[in-house]
């Protein structure tokens, strides 16, 4: 005799209660930009930014390292009294190589809108390139906007 109705053996499909419900897949495929979340998105910003200053600066670009934090820490430098950092450039130390660290909150609170999210990131990762090698960052990036 067989049976038409669902398998409810270990060896069929995955088990669903009496109401029908249980295990489900997800709604889009990791792939699919709706899987990313908005801290995925904001790095990916960081990440487009800092590519596209590579071919500029050539090889010293290499030795230097990305980082994205949430929230500047709780002790600011002296002259950061006026707001919170977006980012920070920490040069290099011994082995340690140079650093960018931009932070996603503050950057993401000033924006309005995803297009000026992405120029205000642009912006914070050109200055602190900038700051670091010691380039206006107007030559840095031509695309720079300085506010002004």
């Amino acid at each position: 005799m067989t049976s038409t109705g669902p398998q409810t053996g270990r060896s069929g499909p995955a088990r669903r209660d009496r109401r029908g419900r249980g295990v489900r897949g997800p709604l889009a495929w990791p792939a699919v930009p709706a899987m990313a979340t908005r801290r995925q998105q904001f790095d990916d910003l960081v990440l487009d930014s800092a590519a596209r200053l590579e071919t500029r600066l050539g090889p010293s670009f290499q030795e230097l390292e990305f980082a994205v934090e949430d929230v500047p820490p709780t002790d600011p430098a002296p002259w950061e009294r006026e707001g919170a950092p977006l980012g920070r450039a920490f040069p290099s130390h011994g082995k340690t190589p140079a650093r960018i660290v931009i932070y996603r909150r503050p950057i993401e609170s000033r924006a309005e809108s995803q297009r000026e999210l992405t120029a205000i990131v642009q912006d914070v990762v050109v200055e602190q390139v900038a700051a670091l090698f010691n380039l206006p960052p107007g030559d840095l990036d031509p695309r720079y906007d300085d506010g002004s």
